[in-house]
């Protein structure tokens, strides 16, 4: 009798793999998509959570940078994987939101493409400048603005990121003509803003520090509702009479559409714990990175609340990204 039933049991197993991918998962390296090139925040952030994620799965968190079109490559590779738990990705608010009004025909409905797993982390957008820059404050960049129209540049880290949206903003709420420069993701713009070919950035907190820390820029104003305390001399754009310039950026763990409940909860359990832990905290905090850990049916609704968000803004700012 039990033979019969050890010989039942192995049959459904073969006619129905599905039973057993509780168990199995992961039997092999699990390829985690970053959409920008290696060195900005949302590489940054990916590594250090990849890396605990690799601890706690017992299985290699392989990085796979795929840049371009402000994200939306590297997450249209993810919404276009099989949906089997071995293709994640750690995507922006530009990918997974904004582009969705600002960009033609993005590739993938974020909404229906993908399977939401958690918020992994949170980051204000500081508006910085190169050290020898001309203006020194805030006050001082808005003029010079002014006075040149049309004549200052600032870069971004492509189409439809919230460092661009961040940019309209202020155009909007400074009166101010300055032109977007997009690159495919945030370290080329900073190299160019340190080259000179750019003259302001507003970009992730992360990838910013060790530049302003080093003395190569100057940082004047935070896009957020409080002060970053990795920068806490520096003021809000609410502090400087501009609110409304309110950019917080955000990045969070997606799977294809139609993953498996059990591989979706393994992976958000998996995710939620390597943001708790101190290795992941003591490495993300310090850089102005708030991190998250929310339930996937809660990022899901996160995901389409901002989406409504920056329709609104789209449509006040006139934005327009690159069509794919």
């Amino acid at each position: 009798m039990r033979f019969m039933r050890w010989l039942v049991l192995a049959f459904a197993m073969v006619v129905s793999p599905g039973l057993a991918t509780a168990d199995t998962y992961p039997s092999r390296p699990i390829k985690l998509i970053v959409p920008f090139p290696p060195g900005g925040p949302n590489d940054i952030i990916a590594r250090v959570v990849a890396q605990r994620m690799s601890e706690l799965l017992g299985q290699t968190v392989v990085i796979d940078n795929r840049g371009g079109a402000g994200g939306v490559v590297g997450t249209d590779a993810v919404a276009k994987a099989a949906p089997d738990g071995y293709t994640i990705g750690i995507c922006s608010a530009g990918a997974l939101a904004i582009s969705a009004s600002l960009v033609e025909k993005v590739p993938y409905d974020a909404t229906k493409d993908l399977t939401a797993i958690t918020l992994v982390a949170s980051v204000p957008e500081l508006l910085v400048v190169p050290a020898q820059f001309p203006a020194k404050d805030f006050k001082e960049l808005v003029a010079m603005a002014k006075a040149q129209p049309g004549k200052l540049n600032f870069g971004s880290s492509g189409p439809g990121s919230m460092p661009h949206l961040a940019g309209e903003l202020l155009k909007i709420n400074a009166n101010i003509n300055i032109i977007h420069v997009p690159y495919r993701g945030a370290a080329p713009a900073v190299n160019d803003l340190l080259g000179g070919q750019v003259q302001m950035v507003f970009l992730d907190t992360p990838v910013l520090l060790p530049h302003i820390q080093a003395g190569k820029m100057r940082a004047l104003a935070v896009a957020a509702k409080e002060r970053a305390p990795s920068v806490p001399d520096v003021p809000t754009m609410g502090e400087l009479g501009l609110a409304s310039v309110d950019a917080e950026n955000w990045y969070g763990m997606v799977a294809p559409a139609n993953l498996p409940k059990d591989i979706l909860d393994k992976l958000y359990k998996t995710t939620a714990e390597a943001l708790k832990h101190p290795d992941v905290i003591s490495k993300l905090a310090p850089q102005g990175a708030k991190l998250g850990g929310n339930k996937p049916e809660e990022f899901a609704a996160y995901i389409k609340s901002e989406i409504a968000k920056w329709a609104k803004v789209v449509e006040v700012s006139g934005a327009r990204g690159q069509a794919q």
